[in-house]
């Protein structure tokens, strides 16, 4: 008879001692967990997948992102496929690492500034789409605080 209730005691301390290395907010959240199975079929169904967002950018990196996006769609529909794809890999660059994606984009508008076009027209669109780019690189640089962007 001692025996018993000294295992029942040893018992009482153990699960006390788990509750608060678990702490209060986990085990009333594990409970729960516990009563949402809903008999057998339930732990054979296939759980929903969640909705994984991406991180947010910053509104000046989304700025940088659709202006060069802007950019490469122009040169390729004018066919300069070599300028619209060195753009695309920039700013595919970006993603992984920013710094280094401005500076492939600010190489890159280097290269694009003497590309010319016959027709005026295209020439001033691509004028006003090379620097939306660049001040939209050059603020992100400030903001990031890198090298000042050097004007050439």
């Amino acid at each position: 008879m001692l025996d018993g209730i000294v295992a029942f005691v040893v018992f009482l301390l153990v699960a006390a001692g788990v509750a608060i290395i678990i702490g209060p907010s986990n085990i009333t959240r594990r409970l729960r967990s516990i009563r949402g199975v809903r008999g057998v079929p339930a732990l054979w169904e296939a759980r929903r997948p969640r909705d994984v967002m991406p991180p947010a950018l910053n509104p000046k990196t989304q700025r940088v992102l659709v202006a060069s996006a802007r950019l490469a769609n122009w040169l390729r529909a004018h066919g300069q496929e070599e300028g619209a794809r060195d753009l695309r890999n920039a700013a595919a660059r970006m993603a992984g690492n920013e710094p280094a994606g401005l500076y492939a984009l600010q190489t890159t508008l280097r290269r694009i500034r003497v590309v010319n076009i016959s027709d005026s027209a295209s020439q001033e669109r691509l004028k006003a789409l090379v620097a939306e780019l660049r001040t939209a690189v050059q603020d992100r640089f400030e903001q990031l605080e890198l090298l000042p962007f050097r004007k050439t």
